[in-house]
């Protein structure tokens, strides 16, 4: 009897895994932040359902899969029902090449950087032809507004990109969780040696991925207080279950790049026993600041938030990018 390929074997346990991660993280991440609404806000989050209201996410799930899918008159059908699949999508397949750990990830690409850049511009593409499909004015012009907003943000991001590339020399993830090994006084947030400015590079990289992934203050998908539901308006049921979890699972994937390129990934912080015990620490202390800050801060105006990336993010970017080709060309 010819046993199977242990290759594909592995490819279907990570996918089976990723399945359970993305569910998980997009079930329970909504519970963390409707608790942690609650405490910022002086009030209580779910408790009803399950211990500590722990049994919440799947009751949300039972009731949002129970509803029925309702098409508006007028609808382009196919658009309509693509839009979630084209956000939800790119999400689950930036984690293929994500490594958890020195031994833990589906595939180690040589542009695994690149890769998940590719998949994430997708996204915005879900998100217009959902709105456009689904014929709904105050949709689309919430969806030219995310459009201009990738746009704006998706510059100063790349231009930090770029500048940690030239400092690692690579574009594998892998081996730049690897330049940052033997402890915090490596990681790339405070690499001074190759520019002053990292930890500013950081914060521009989270200012980037809050907007990229429409997270509060820059939510302009939704801006429920503008826009009645954004993008979504037309959306119930599961086709905005879906769209809700494609938003958890970027923020999943933004924050696992964020520890990757300036926290170390896996890495100890003193240098000791590194694992993915780490790499998950670092990453929900990341998604628990993105959540603490929805919660902190009112949402920006659209000009304003135009006018950060273009006035003072882009120069910044650039002037970092500057510095360290300036100081590895020199040193």
């Amino acid at each position: 009897m010819l046993l199977p390929d242990p290759e594909i074997l592995r490819l279907i346990a990570y996918l089976v895994g990723f399945f359970a991660f993305v569910g998980l993280n997009a079930a329970y991440l909504v519970w963390l932040e409707r608790k942690e609404a609650g405490h910022i806000q002086r009030r209580i989050g779910p408790k009803e359902v399950g211990p500590f209201g722990l049994l919440q996410p799947l009751a949300d799930a039972l009731k949002l899969m129970s509803k029925q899918v309702f098409i508006p008159q007028g609808a382009d059908r196919v658009l309509y029902l693509v839009g979630p699949v084209l956000v939800m999508t790119p999400a689950f397949m930036s984690f293929v090449t994500i490594p958890y750990a020195e031994n833990l990830g589906a595939r180690n690409l040589n542009v695994g950087l690149l890769a998940i850049f590719a998949f994430a511009s997708i996204n915005v593409l879900g998100l217009l032809l959902g709105a456009w499909g689904s014929r709904n004015k105050y949709a689309i012009i919430s969806a030219a507004r995310v459009v201009s907003q990738n746009v704006a943000y998706e510059i100063p991001m790349l231009l930090v990109v770029v500048s940690l590339v030239m400092v690692t020399g690579s574009l594998n993830l892998h081996e730049i969780v690897t330049t940052q090994a033997g402890g915090f006084w490596n990681w790339n947030i405070l690499r001074l040696s190759a520019s002053p400015l990292m930890p500013v590079a950081f914060v521009i990289f989270f200012i980037c991925m809050l907007a990229e992934t429409n997270r509060a203050p820059f939510d302009m998908a939704e801006a429920e207080s503008e826009l009645i539901a954004g993008a979504f308006t037309e959306y119930g049921g599961m086709g905005f279950g879906v769209f809700f979890m494609g938003e958890y699972a970027n923020m999943v994937v933004g924050s696992s790049v964020l520890t990757i390129l300036f926290l170390g990934g896996w890495g100890c912080p003193l240098g000791l026993w590194p694992g993915v015990h780490w790499f998950l620490i670092k990453l929900y202390a990341v998604i628990f600041t993105v959540i603490w800050i929805r919660w902190t801060f009112p949402r920006t105006t659209f000009y304003g938030l135009l006018n950060l990336s273009w006035k003072v993010l882009i120069p910044l970017a650039l002037a970092n990018l500057i510095l360290t080709s300036a100081l590895l060309k020199v040193l």
